[in-house]
């Protein structure tokens, strides 16, 4: 993970607030029949409430299992949830040597060289072998980050900047002194450095020999072996996060042709796997190379050399009609996902619930994931940028690229994080991220929850205690018995998406609709549901999830339904599940 900021892009921690506000549960009321253990109480009636329209047979369309991932999960939690795919990633797995483990933390830690240590506990070592069989023995399928950029760490004790050699510099590892952070004590970089310092040279035959191992081991992508890779991780960042061995800033044609290079090397061995590209840092690295946007810096943004000569087309564009033209001369498809990584440039993201004003924010910050009205609250929406960045929508965007320019390429999103997973504010904001993902027809996306330390302040070493995985539990097991959200999405509409939340889905197995509803404001709110297009053959099975308790979804008395809908009064910052038969 890379988080970005305009210009600078900086590497520094967003920093922590302690977060200053927990919501309380209003008590359950509503005017339906409620069956208290085979008891009909009837309720008083309520004021009108926000106009819920549920509608089975429209907007009918699939929603893809693989939305509900992880890059990290105990694996206790991950078969709790029946975690779907977990990502082996981040700038580590840049340099990652297969054959002894070890890596480089890059500009993440002083360039140094070390063995790879479970993120839960640093203390213990972690290669990919011990990752796989993780995901084996959970049903979790595997994405396996491969490296692109032609090195892996030679050793488990190396760096990039020795200051024995490069000389005294502006900061150094304080329990490896001798590591610096490539920086003169005047603060301009360090140049010239010798990247066999901490690596040996790597080509496409290393990548094929990893594969050969893996598919021995656990037999290839039909056989139960790793499904998935992603090809490198945000390159267009490779010049800052691992400028000791890669100091040229990434262009369009080097992401194409590494593409072509790698991608053939792994379905040469593997002609089933699903290969992900290109793990976009974030916003800036959609449109333009990282060349282009050191190029543009220096004048003034007026000019991006990479873009002019490559049609005048923006980085995804090329990049998505370049690999689609190589399917066409040979024949084969080298590209399954476009990849990109989303955080929420306003503040919201990797950090602690923080005050009212960042709660709202992050509560309506969701909707630059879908939302063509919605002018993005960072320096993305500001005046300077051009009219159509604005406005984010992303899924939807990530539609047209795709659509005009590489046909049935999927998409995904292998690292986001809004925030706030420690509290009530947080689950509420994923829980609806999760229904967006599902609406909105993405393939795939994957949490980036990496715990920072043993006491980490943003409580991510413990992820399955925190609010945040109570909103994947009402996904993927609500009831403690496995029981999940549907596989159908069908259409879900509020009217008023900024108080009352809605998604919809009808399950395969027993014809079943759940409804998640979440209230995201601190009152109680009435709604009235409308339900078209399914006819109710019994009371609805009720869940929640709220302020009131964040420790445990409780199962509420059944609710009557009639044939046309029900009211029901949803607590303040409440997740709401309804089933109904």
């Amino acid at each position: 993970m890379y988080k970005a900021r305009f210009i600078s892009f900086s590497l520094a921690l967003i920093a922590i607030i302690v977060a200053m506000f927990w919501g309380e549960s209003a008590p359950l009321s509503g005017n339906a029949m409620i069956d208290y253990e085979g008891i009909i109480v009837e309720h008083t009636p309520v004021s009108a409430g926000i106009k819920i329209n549920i509608d089975v047979s429209a907007s009918r369309k699939p929603i893809s299992p693989y939305i509900y991932g992880m890059n990290f999960a105990k694996a206790s939690f991950a078969d709790e949830i029946d975690l779907p795919v977990r990502r082996w990633g981040g700038n580590a797995t840049s340099r990652y040597n297969w054959k002894t483990g070890n890596s480089n933390s890059a500009l993440d830690w002083y360039f140094e060289n070390s063995a790879l240590s479970n993120p839960f506990n640093w203390n213990v070592t972690e290669n990919h072998d011990q990752w796989i069989e993780q995901n084996i023995l959970t049903g979790t399928d595997s994405i396996i980050t491969i490296p692109m950029m032609g090195y892996a760490s030679k050793d488990a004790t190396s760096c990039g900047f020795n200051v024995d050699k490069y000389g005294a510099q502006q900061d150094a590892d304080v329990w490896r002194p001798k590591c610096g952070n490539g920086n003169h004590l005047n603060n301009t970089p360090v140049t010239g450095n010798d990247p066999m310092d901490t690596s040996i040279v790597i080509d496409q035959t290393y990548i094929q020999a990893w594969l050969q191992d893996m598919v021995s081991k656990y037999g290839d992508s039909s056989l139960g072996g790793v499904k998935f890779y992603n090809l490198d991780n945000e390159p267009e960042l490779w010049s800052e996060t691992h400028r000791d061995v890669h100091p040229i800033h990434q262009s369009y044609d080097e992401l194409r042709d590494k593409t072509i290079l790698y991608a053939n090397a792994i379905k040469s061995v593997d002609a089933n796997a699903q290969t992900f590209g290109y793990a976009s840092f974030g916003w800036t690295g959609y449109w333009y190379s990282w060349k282009d946007l050191q190029a543009a810096a220096s004048n003034g943004y007026t000019y991006f050399p990479d873009y002019s000569i490559h049609g005048n087309k923006y980085q995804v564009e090329w990049y998505l009609s370049q690999i689609q033209q190589y399917e066409r001369d040979n024949g084969i498809r080298l590209l399954d996902y476009l990849d990109l990584h989303y955080y929420q440039a306003g503040g919201v993201a990797l950090t602690t619930a923080g005050d009212l004003n960042l709660q709202a924010l992050r509560l309506r910050s969701t909707r630059a994931l879908w939302d063509p009205a919605y002018r993005d609250e960072s320096w993305i929406g500001g005046n300077d940028q051009p009219a159509d960045w604005q406005k984010v929508r992303l899924i939807p965007r990530m539609h047209d690229w795709v659509n005009v320019n590489y046909p049935g390429t999927k998409l995904a999103i292998t690292e986001y994080n809004w925030g706030g997973l420690e509290h009530i504010n947080g689950a509420l904001t994923q829980a609806d991220v999760l229904g967006i993902f599902g609406r909105e027809g993405l393939d795939l996306a994957t949490l980036w929850n990496y715990p920072l330390a043993e006491n980490d302040p943003l409580g991510y070493n413990n992820f399955e205690s925190l609010p945040g995985a109570y909103a994947f539990r009402m996904y993927r097991n609500y009831d403690g018995n496995g029981s999940k959200f549907g596989e159908t999405s069908v259409k879900a509409a509020s009217a008023d998406q900024s108080k009352l939340s809605v998604y919809a889905s009808q399950r395969s197995a027993d014809s079943a609709v759940t409804i998640i509803v979440i209230n995201k404001t601190t009152s109680a709110l009435n709604g009235d549901i409308n339900l078209d297009g399914f006819v109710p053959s019994g009371s609805a099975k009720i869940f929640q999830y709220s302020s009131a308790d964040l420790d445990s979804i409780k199962q509420l008395a059944n609710s009557s339904v009639a044939s046309t809908g029900f009211s029901y009064s949803f607590p303040a910052n409440s997740i709401t599940l309804f089933v109904i038969p």
